[in-house]
C-alpha cells in the first residue's frame, strides 16, 4: 500500500481530490488529500510559501507516514517540491501534475508571466482571487465541474507566490513523475524540463486541462498508481 498525500493548487483545498482519493483508496492505497493554510476551511490562518512547506512536512510527519508519494497539482507543487527534500526516507517519489516547479530563491510568480497575477493580488487586499466560470474555457470541464470549483474556491494567499523558494536539495536527485496535461499548453515549463534531463524523473501526458481531479479524476488516479507501483 502506497501512502499518497495530495496537494491541489491555488483557490482550492482538500475537497477538490475526492473523487481521485476515492479511486486510489478503492486501489488498495491510503489517500490524504491536504488543505493548504490559508485555503478552503483553513482561510483564517495566515499563509506564506514557508507555511505552506510546513504544511506538508507536518501532514506526513503527524500521521506517521513512510513510503510517501507527494502529489503536488499546479501551485502546490512548488511547496511540495520543497518538502520533498525534508522529509527523508520517508519518500517514495513526487509527481507534479501540470505543476509549477520550485526553483531555488525564486517566487513561484517569476516562472511564469505574472503581472497580471501580482496586480491582482495588490488590489485584494493580498490574495489572489479565483478565476471566474468564464476562464475555464477549453479546459475540457462541464458546467457542474466549473459550478463545483467557483462554489469551493477560496482567494490565494499572496504572500505564498511572492516569497522565494528553498531547496535543500536538488529535485533532479529525487525520484519524480511529470504529469503534462496537454490542453494547457503541450511543453512542460523549463524547470520541469530540467527535472527531465535528469534520468529520474518520467514525462505523463493527459489529452486534458488544468484540472484533472475535475475533469478526468479516474485517468488521474491510474496514472498515480502506476507511478507509485511500476517500480
Amino acid at each position: 500500500m502506497t501512502r499518497f498525500v495530495l496537494v491541489a493548487g491555488a483557490w482550492l483545498g482538500a475537497w477538490a481530490w475526492d473523487e481521485v482519493a476515492a479511486e486510489l483508496r478503492a486501489a488498495g492505497h491510503a489517500a490524504h488529500p491536504l488543505t493548504l493554510s490559508g485555503l478552503a476551511e483553513k482561510r483564517d490562518a495566515p499563509a506564506g510559501q514557508r507555511t505552506h512547506v510546513r504544511d506538508v512536512v507536518d501532514e506526513v510527519e503527524r500521521l506517521g507516514l513512510r513510503d510517501v508519494v507527494l502529489v503536488g497539482h499546479s501551485y502546490s507543487g512548488v511547496p511540495v517540491g520543497q518538502a520533498a527534500g525534508l522529509i527523508g526516507d520517508r519518500l517514495r517519489r513526487i509527481v507534479f501534475v501540470d505543476a509549477n516547479v520550485p526553483v531555488d530563491g525564486e517566487p513561484d510568480l517569476a516562472a511564469w508571466p505574472s503581472d497580471h497575477v501580482r496586480r491582482a493580488i495588490g488590489a485584494n487586499g493580498g490574495f489572489w482571487p479565483p478565476p471566474e466560470a468564464d476562464d475555464f474555457a477549453g479546459q475540457d470541464l462541464t458546467d457542474d465541474q466549473i459550478g463545483r470549483f467557483t462554489a469551493g474556491a477560496t482567494p490565494h494567499p499572496g504572500a505564498t507566490l511572492t516569497e522565494p523558494a528553498v531547496l535543500n536539495r536538488p529535485l533532479g536527485e529525487l525520484p519524480g513523475t511529470y504529469v503534462k496535461c496537454l490542453l494547457d499548453g503541450e511543453e512542460p515549463p523549463p524547470a520541469a524540463a530540467e527535472l527531465l534531463e535528469s534520468g529520474n524523473w518520467e514525462l505523463v501526458t493527459m489529452a486534458t486541462g488544468h484540472w484533472p481531479m475535475f475533469s478526468r479524476p479516474r485517468e488521474l488516479a491510474r496514472i498515480l498508481h502506476e507511478a507509485a507501483t511500476d517500480r
